[in-house]
């Protein structure tokens, strides 16, 4: 049935508001309301599953007459196939927004949010910065649904040559964060199989290399006076005397706390939650502290003994990043693993753990106790349960003392 179009222009122009709101008509249920307040709202009536229903669409002069009948025809088009087109309308907004949740840098700030509660502080900025520095650059403009295994290969290709067990990371991230995307219905199809070898096709296999040490007596004395005597930030001084003397992890190095000290009884305790393996029935992990390491300690108070963690950053109130004392080592000159002479954070515990050995000539000290001294655990989980509860406290503090002693003796003597 042919369409009779009733109004003019110039009767909507010239249409006054009146003390109720009134309406004029243009045929098809196309009308235009007249508000009382003077604006003008087109809306549209129609029946759908013999229920009477209206939507609007919008104001004039905004939506012209012709704009405004446009709409109506489509709508018109709509129920001619059977499809309500206030439902129509509503999925297609639902698409709209869908659609905009879909692209990639919504995503991964979504997937962010999330991942933020389930890990650490620290552990969470790390993944963040390798989203903003390697991945989000490559993939700002797409849609996730249009990201290509081609994409992601790039990706991980060109971090490869940088730092090859970032872009290990990367290829963990991206395929957690797809997961995600399915979960969410922003994709239909994952580009990663999620099976148990996938990376082979995206990561290329790297020779297994060990943290660079240094075992050298007369590169460690220098090391050591290099250390004591660093005129850097007092956190990054200290903290790096600390590790020297006892070698803890570096994020377990960087995040001490005051509350984790108790210099009457000169003994640490670390949360076990906190360390590498967290077993919850394992005990938590303590370490005896030698003369040196209060020192240390104490020297380290007037610097931050009012704040939660020992080794403060720049803000005085968050603790100090891994890399900046890594940064302190290359700029002491500890960055050529040719010459033997690359020292890391890690790297400290590799350097202990060597020369423990080579010096322990009378077998002093016990297999066990030091690997304890570095918090190795058990592989085994049988054997592990049967020596979890074991103590090695007594035996750790000869064992430090010993090594204590021997890198000062390296920083007061020469070697020869």
């Amino acid at each position: 049935m042919a369409i009779v179009n009733i109004l003019k222009d110039i009767q909507i122009k010239q249409a006054k508001p009146k003390d109720k709101d009134y309406f004029l008509n243009d045929g098809g249920g196309l009308r235009i309301a007249i508000k009382t307040t003077g604006n003008k709202i087109w809306e549209f009536r129609y029946t759908f599953n013999q229920k009477r229903k209206k939507t609007t669409f919008q104001s004039y002069p905004i939506v012209t007459l012709e704009n405004a009948r446009l709409k109506r025809d489509a709508f018109l088009n709509l129920l001619a196939k059977d499809i309500d087109p206030i439902a129509k309308k509503q999925d297609l907004k639902q698409e709209i927004l869908t659609d905009n949740k879909g692209m990639f840098l919504n995503v991964v700030e979504e997937w962010l949010k999330i991942e933020s509660q389930k890990v650490k502080s620290n552990t969470h900025q790390n993944k963040v910065r390798i989203f903003e520095k390697d991945i989000n650059p490559f993939l700002k403009d797409k849609h996730i649904k249009d990201v290509t295994k081609e994409d992601i290969t790039k990706i991980i290709k060109t971090k490869e040559i940088q730092a090859p067990n970032v872009a290990s990371r990367i290829f963990t991230f991206l395929r957690a964060l797809f997961n995600y995307a399915i979960f969410k219905e922003y994709l239909t199809k994952n580009i990663f199989s999620n099976s148990k070898d996938e990376n082979k096709y995206y990561i290329t296999k790297q020779e297994v290399k060990h943290f660079a040490k240094i075992t050298d007596e007369k590169i460690l004395k220098e090391l050591i006076e290099e250390i004591y005597n660093y005129r850097g930030m007092h956190s990054i001084r200290n903290a790096l005397k600390f590790v020297l003397h006892l070698p803890l992890r570096a994020e377990n190095l960087c995040n001490l706390r005051w509350e984790y000290i108790n210099f009457n009884d000169k003994l640490l305790t670390i949360p076990r939650a906190l360390m590498k393996v967290k077993d919850k029935n394992l005990p938590d992990f303590q370490m005896p502290l030698t003369d040196e390491v209060i020192n240390i300690l104490n020297e380290q108070k007037p610097f931050s003994n009012n704040q939660s963690y020992v080794f403060l950053g720049t803000d005085n109130k968050k603790p100090i990043n891994s890399e900046s004392p890594n940064g302190a080592l290359k700029r002491m000159g500890f960055n050529d693993e040719r010459k033997g002479r690359k020292q890391r954070l890690h790297g400290f515990r590799g350097t202990f753990r060597s020369l423990i050995d080579t010096l322990d000539i009378d077998n002093r000290f016990s297999f066990d106790v030091k690997e304890k001294a570095l918090d190795h655990q058990e592989i085994n989980k049988v054997v592990r349960a049967y020596n979890h509860k074991a103590d090695y406290t007594k035996q750790l503090k000869p064992l430090m003392v010993f090594w204590s002693e021997y890198i000062l003796s390296l920083k007061d003597d020469e070697v020869i």
